[in-house]
């Protein structure tokens, strides 16, 4: 890894060439580059081993460039779809959800199958050449917004439940498809429940094979875990635990001592995540699939989230009571505005619950991971 900081790296003057000749590059130019996700193979990506990947992701913060913003389409979607994609859907789906101009969500979760995702009730009838789709799916993250989604549902109900579950690509504009949305104590929206009324879908919308889908939902699930505890504190996303201590070292530091401990503990919790991140990623490209270490990482960050979001408000005092306030006055290192904080402190609840809840997660190690017997079934 050492090599990859060196600033005569061929890699670096290479990437750091492009970014001089693009200083504001679109998402589709990054994307057609193949640095919206560089360990993808090519042509999305560049194949990247570790060390470029480092490269990259170094490189882009110097030049202060961004990547599109469609967390569930890079994280979730785009590697089922390079897992198991025909060459017709990597062809239409992959560039326009790299490059952000296609926003994606996850339609999986119901209101009776959360965490038990194999109980799901959503059913695909075959009809000549489409699939007839009806069902409910709810806590569906940015479905407002979103242009597609992947979708779970089940097409043989004879079968054992987790064998009778297909994987399809659903347009959010669809015929039947109504988002209705969910609010949260932020006062805003992320969440939505999906209501699907015989929508039709094309054959050429089946990802996989009819009955494939519950291993294609596990490829799915095993990027979300590693998506969703990336860097920053809110699912990969928002200020870390490093612009929590910027912020504060820019505001001229705390002499309480029970803060600067609480300060200590998150910095180092941070860097631990940040060094199971980059096992994750290594084994990631060496070809493993996700394993149990993503489940690790989630639950640790998890509660990692919220507790940089709790210190946040305690180091903000009175007016950590009020919404739309930080720790320090002005905007949060990172590029982050200043309300980001509040706003991250009445979300990190969620973040406990979304794409598996710490007990399943717990669960997964235990079982993966020690060989611990699985729960008995009720």
């Amino acid at each position: 890894m050492d090599g990859a900081r060196a600033d005569d790296d061929p890699r670096r003057a290479e990437l750091r060439a492009w970014l001089a000749d693009h200083p504001d590059p679109t998402g589709r130019e990054l994307a057609e580059r193949g640095l919206v996700a560089p360990h993808w193979p090519a042509p999305w990506g560049l194949g990247a081993d570790p060390a470029l990947q480092l490269v990259v992701d170094e490189e882009l913060r110097r030049a202060r460039v961004r990547r599109p913003d469609n967390p569930i389409g890079i994280g979730w979607a785009g590697p089922t779809l390079v897992h198991a994609g025909t060459e017709a859907q990597t062809s239409r789906y992959l560039l326009p959800l790299l490059a952000g101009e296609e926003i994606w969500c996850q339609l999986f979760s119901e209101p009776g199958a959360g965490s038990d995702l194999a109980s799901l009730t959503t059913r695909a009838v075959r009809d000549g050449d489409q699939w007839v789709v009806s069902g409910q799916k709810v806590w569906t993250s940015y479905a407002h917004v979103a242009h597609l989604g992947i979708l779970l549902a089940r097409t043989d109900p004879d079968a054992p439940r987790h064998r009778g579950i297909s994987y399809f690509v659903c347009p959010m504009d669809a015929p039947g498809v109504t988002v209705r949305p969910l609010v949260d104590m932020t006062g805003t929206h992320t969440f939505n429940e999906v209501f699907l009324d015989e929508v039709r879908l094309p054959a050429g919308q089946l990802v996989g094979e009819p009955g494939q889908g519950w291993a294609l939902a596990k490829v799915t699930l095993g990027n979300e875990r590693v998506s969703l505890s990336g860097a920053g504190s809110l699912w990969g996303q928002g200020p870390t635990a490093d612009d929590l201590i910027e912020a504060v070292r820019r505001a001229g530091g705390t002499t309480d001592p029970l803060l600067r401990q609480r300060l200590a503990r998150v910095w180092g919790e941070g860097e631990l995540l940040r060094l199971l991140r980059l096992r994750t990623v290594s084994a990631a490209l060496a070809g493993a699939p996700p394993g149990p270490e993503a489940s690790v990482r989630k639950a640790l960050a998890d509660e990692h989230g919220r507790q940089v979001m709790g210190l946040a408000r305690d180091l903000a005092g009175a007016g950590g009571m009020l919404n739309g306030t930080g720790p320090v006055p002005g905007d949060a290192p990172g590029g982050w505005p200043a309300t980001m904080w509040g706003y991250g402190f009445l979300f990190s609840p969620a973040l406990t619950i979304g794409g598996g809840t710490a007990e399943v997660q717990r669960n997964i190690v235990a079982e993966r991971a020690l060989g611990l017997p699985h729960d008995p079934q009720v």
